[in-house]
């Protein structure tokens, strides 16, 4: 039996296979042609890209269509399940697709993991990976804060180490960096489709595939063999003209079309960049903007494979990839002519100001030569207390020259950061690389602090210190969200979003007036000077530095390997299996909430401390809708907790919702005939009056209700699975 601490030293050297062993697992590049096996990784032996197989389905979809196909049409129609049969139709129709890769964040892989153990399997049927960097608080620094984290949640990465070697997935430890990043640098390629358990997978639609997050339910269907369902997008075709130039940055792109769209826009939309925009920057700076795509609620957003993705790609160790989509560009890795979109936003480069946005959400856009005069109108505090570089949006080494160049600047007139000034490196890739660089020692020059190779502030793992909870500040990061208390816990924070060069212009004047553009700063001596416009380097001239291996390998021998799980665990609880529905109407349902005002997934379950309770299912149950405003008593954390199920379902007519008091109690009527396409009836039983009903719609289909009857769809997934054998 191999013990949690012998497995995490099984690990490839990915220096040597960066140097070595590209050759072992790739085809070589002489002979490559349309049907070649073409690894889809340098770390995998059994993965390919399957070209071939995802442009016959586009073919069999083009045919039965009769019309240009977008380029994010042809890659979700390039896996579908059954291209012959299935009905297509934006907006209505639910795509049964393949997907070639899972991707989980340790917090949520701890649950996927745990419900995918109750399917009795013994391996995954999809490639699938685990990243941890979700679980490293953010205090004094990096390597402390790194090792703090390694001690405080031992429990679940040995969990997480033992459990990805027993049933084939890779694992990335603690310091390896932050999921998105890890995928970007290792396993997205163009035209491929991943899913991933968090909202900011979309950020490898830079690398032109469709990368996109779910909860931890659906990964586990793919991880288990099952096909995965999404109802089809409509296509919102964002066409970028001209070229940016000055201060502008691929980040401002995506800050202004939140601006345009609000947070709902995108919703039910994959984003499409086209135009000759498209191939002016690179492909870290196209996955900035696909990875900010979730804050306007799209369902992913991506771009069509270009010579800055081969760029990419070469740099990363991976030029046969490269070559084996050059050959598949013009029938596979791009738009059809004439492709329509459901709707089209133009953004002319050439004239794009730098964009701060916020505070308090993600859409309230001001461009910089506005938020002199809005700043002080709104009355937002006018002291910048904190400057954050970095996050899985803006840790490319493109993003890191560019700041440091600002810094350098700066320091040559005598100046440092008049804010505190935070960075958190993306990878230990991009760490070593600006290590090696010394665009490191530049920052911590300038009075940074370079934390750990993960999440941290962006997410609310963060220890804050400079200032007491309910202090009115402000706060401006290169980070992607910024809802109420996200970053630091603290409600009375303004926190703006901005570009890795905007934040580190207002860091070095400390003043959220500050336009670098037109404002000038004093030199040591008094003397006035502007900021040399931001330059930079989109890739490190010398290569990557991979930095400490940090990856580990499924051992070839897993039938020996034992899940480490305490059964006195207050962070990990294996599961029971669900009952299977009783086969009756459920009567006199108790309501545990009813919300008030704007709920997102921050409300519905909020991150930061809650984080650690990811993988035990009663407690995380705790955390349930408590940032939510309850109709009950005004009041976020107060909601009633009741033992029940969860069935989703909408109301027909809206106005229904606010006719129920929270107080009452309901029945669900018609789930013995349930059907898809046929509405389901709620009684309502106030305390005081009448019963009273009204229409409920849902979108499930057959296989789902089925799913819902066994109990769970995992149930299902193990009665067929016993079956079979």
């Amino acid at each position: 039996m191999l013990s949690a601490r012998s497995i995490l030293s099984n690990s490839i050297n990915r220096t040597s296979l960066a140097s070595s062993s590209i050759r072992g697992l790739a085809t070589a590049s002489s002979s490559l042609t349309p049907d070649s096996k073409v690894h889809m990784n340098l770390l995998e032996s059994h993965s390919f890209i399957n070209y071939k197989k995802n442009l016959e389905n586009v073919k069999i979809v083009q045919e039965r269509l009769k019309r240009p196909l977008t380029y994010a049409e042809k890659l979700l129609y390039g896996h579908l399940d059954n291209p012959h049969e299935q009905e297509i139709e934006r907006g209505v129709s639910y795509l049964q697709l393949r997907p070639d890769r899972v991707a989980c964040q340790d917090a949520t892989a701890q649950m996927a993991i745990l419900q995918f153990m109750s399917a009795n399997m013994d391996q995954v049927q999809t490639p699938s990976t685990v990243h941890c960097d979700h679980l490293i608080q953010a205090q004094v620094g990096g390597p402390k804060d790194l090792a703090r984290a390694c001690d405080l949640n031992k429990e679940v990465y040995d969990f997480l180490a033992t459990a990805c070697a027993k049933y084939n997935i890779g694992f990335w430890k603690p310091g390896s960096g932050i999921i998105h990043q890890i995928i970007l640098e290792n396993y997205a390629f163009p035209g491929a489709l991943l899913i991933g358990c968090d909202s900011h997978t979309p950020n490898a639609g830079g690398l032109g595939q469709l990368a996109i997050g779910v909860g931890g339910a659906d990964a586990v269907d793919v991880m288990a063999g099952l096909p995965w369902e999404l109802k089809a997008p409509k296509i919102l075709g964002v066409k970028l003209t001209g070229r940016m130039n000055g201060w502008a940055s691929p980040k401002d792109i995506i800050l202004k079309l939140a601006g345009i769209t609000t947070v709902k826009g995108g919703t039910g939309k994959i984003v499409e960049y086209f135009g000759d925009g498209v191939s002016t920057f690179s492909c870290t700076g196209m996955a900035t903007i696909c990875n900010m795509g979730a804050e306007i609620g799209a369902t992913t957003s991506t771009f069509p494979y270009n010579q800055s993705m081969a760029a990419y790609l070469n740099a990363t160790g991976r030029s046969d990839i490269a070559k084996f989509a050059d050959i598949y560009q013009n029938t596979f890795l791009k738009a059809d002519e004439g492709a329509e979109y459901d709707e089209v936003i133009e953004i002319d480069l050439n004239t794009l100001e730098p964009h701060i946005n916020g505070p308090f959400t993600p859409d309230l856009a001001t461009p910089i030569s506005k938020v002199k005069e809005v700043a002080v109108a709104n009355g937002w505090p006018l002291e910048v207390k904190v400057g954050l570089i970095g996050s899985c949006t803006n840790s490319s080494y493109e993003d890191m020259t560019r700041s440091a160049n600002i810094i350098k600047d700066a320091a040559a007139h005598g100046l440092t950061s008049k804010a505190l000034f935070n960075v958190s490196p993306g990878s230990e890739q991009i760490r070593a690389t600006i290590a090696r660089d010394g665009q490191l020692k530049t920052f911590q020059d300038f009075g940074g602090v370079v934390m750990a190779n993960a999440c941290g502030p962006c997410i609310g793992q963060w220890d804050r210190q400079d200032i007491k909870k309910g202090d009115k500040n402000t706060i401006v990061s290169s980070f992607n969200r910024n809802f109420t208390a996200r970053n630091d816990g603290n409600p009375a924070t303004h926190a703006f979003v901005a570009s890795p060069e905007m934040v580190t212009a207002f860091a070095i004047a400390g003043d959220l007036r500050f336009n670098p553009i037109t404002d000038k700063l004093k030199d040591k001596d008094g003397n006035e000077f502007l900021l040399e416009e931001p330059h930079g380097e989109g890739l490190p001239a010398r290569g990557y530095d991979p930095g400490e291996n940090t990856y580990q390998a499924p051992p070839k021998d897993r039938s020996t390997v034992t899940v480490a799980v305490s059964p006195t665990s207050d962070r990990l609880q294996l599961l029971t299996p669900f009952k299977p529905w009783d086969g009756k109407d459920p009567e006199h349902l108790p309501i545990l909430i009813k919300a008030v005002g704007k709920t997102t997934t921050d409300h519905i379950s909020m991150a930061g401390p809650w984080l650690k309770y990811r993988g035990h299912l009663q407690n995380i149950s705790n955390n349930y809708m408590i940032g939510a405003t309850n109709a009950e008593n005004g009041e976020a954390n107060k909601v009633k907790n009741h033992y029940t199920g969860l069935l989703p379902l909408n109301f027909v007519d809206k106005a229904d919702y606010d006719k129920i008091n929270p107080d009452d109690e309901v029945d669900i009527i018609g789930l013995t005939t349930f059907a898809p396409g046929k509405n389901l009836t709620l009684r309502v039983h106030p305390k005081d009056g009448k019963s009273w009903e009204c229409e409920l719609s849902h979108t499930f289909n057959e296989q789902q209700i089925e799913w819902f009857k066994a109990g769970s769809a995992l149930n299902r997934m193990a009665a067929m699975f016993a079956a079979e054998k």
